[in-house]
């Protein structure tokens, strides 16, 4: 019988498993990973000290042999207004929750665009809209880093993507102001140099035109999604002498600002201002009068991009298959518009 040195006190490593055991590090790992090339004596052995030390393997441990990493980073372009959203949060709330079940390590990566990304040790990145930093993207499928786009639908590289169908989401909420009989419509647009903002703007215009409404550029008030610039929009709508009746905002924070602002002024919403936002935040319900709002699943869409890249981690094939998804939005009509008093 082979008398064992006890472990020290104290947590148990990877390192004291192999010492115990006899065996090398990387035996362990395979042991832990079911390998078959493993020899059923070390098998034995090694199963052996994990019960009688009661060794919790470690993530990092059941991947070394594999030789892939279990970090994700979350590359976020850096742009005014970014944390303005609740879209930020949303994503980094559902990608964290299924990074943690997936026993994944998640990195999160500002970036100015400008800055070349470390992909040391990166076994994937999902890459939160495309805005200025397309050479990121470029690099990480060069090296042939398993990667995803969220957020934006990028068309000409052969990289997956997740993104929400905004330019419907817009063009649902124009078409629903409309059939309450408003033809002065009003749009406060986010950042446009975000393929979201653009795409809201863009269903806006398409609305206007199916409805045989002449479109007015003074009638849109393009922001960086900050509230401080939606409340100067609104105190610019609310000075047209050529009365706007409602407004579709491209972001539930920013309406909520527009809402606040008219109210100050002693507008009654939505008597006297009918006001659609974008995002369905929570915030919505909880005001004055509740929000209607374009719904888009911001969740779903992060945790649908953790779970493609996760299968392009642990894929074996070389050539992972594209795929391009798109999700929709939903109307959810409250209490914040009406039909105008004189149409």
């Amino acid at each position: 019988m082979v008398r064992r040195k006890k472990a020290p006190c104290g947590t148990i490593s990877i390192t004291d498993v192999a010492r115990q055991a006899g065996v090398s590090i990387t035996t362990v790992s395979r042991v832990i990973n079911k390998s078959p090339s493993v020899k059923e004596k070390n098998i034995k052995a090694v199963q052996a000290v994990i019960k009688e030390l009661k060794y919790q393997p470690s993530v990092v441990a059941q991947r070394l042999a594999s030789g892939r990493s279990n970090v994700v980073a979350l590359v976020i372009p850096r742009y005014e207004g970014i944390f303005y959203s609740f879209y930020a949060l949303e994503l980094i709330r559902g990608i964290g929750t299924l990074c943690e079940a997936l026993k994944l390590d998640l990195l999160l990566h500002l970036t100015d665009s400008k800055t070349p990304l470390n992909l040391k040790g990166v076994g994937g990145i999902i890459f939160a809209d495309v805005i200025g930093n397309r050479k990121q993207v470029e690099e990480a499928l060069e090296q042939r880093i398993p990667s995803i786009v969220l957020n934006n639908q990028v068309e000409d590289l052969k990289i997956s993507y997740i993104a929400i169908d905004n330019t419907k989401g817009a063009e649902t909420a124009v078409n629903y102001l409309v059939d309450l009989g408003h033809k002065k419509i009003a749009h406060i647009a986010g950042d446009i140099i975000t393929q979201a903002a653009a795409q809201r703007l863009e269903g806006y215009k398409m609305a206007l035109k199916k409805n045989d409404i002449e479109f007015h550029p003074e009638y849109v008030f393009k922001t960086d999604y900050s509230r401080g610039q939606a409340r100067s929009a609104a105190e610019k709508i609310l000075r047209i002498q050529d009365k706007i009746t409602a407004v579709f905002v491209a972001s539930d924070s920013m309406a909520l600002e527009v809402m606040a602002a008219a109210r100050e002024q002693g507008k009654e919403i939505p008597r006297d201002l009918s006001i659609v936002g974008f995002d369905d935040n929570p915030s919505g319900l909880y005001g004055p009068v509740a929000l209607t709002t374009v719904r888009q699943p911001l969740v779903k869409m992060a945790q649908e991009g953790i779970k493609e890249l996760n299968i392009l981690i642990n894929s074996k094939e070389k050539t992972a298959q594209i795929k391009k998804i798109i999700l929709v939005t939903e109307l959810v009509i409250r209490e914040s518009c009406q039909a105008p008093l004189s149409k």
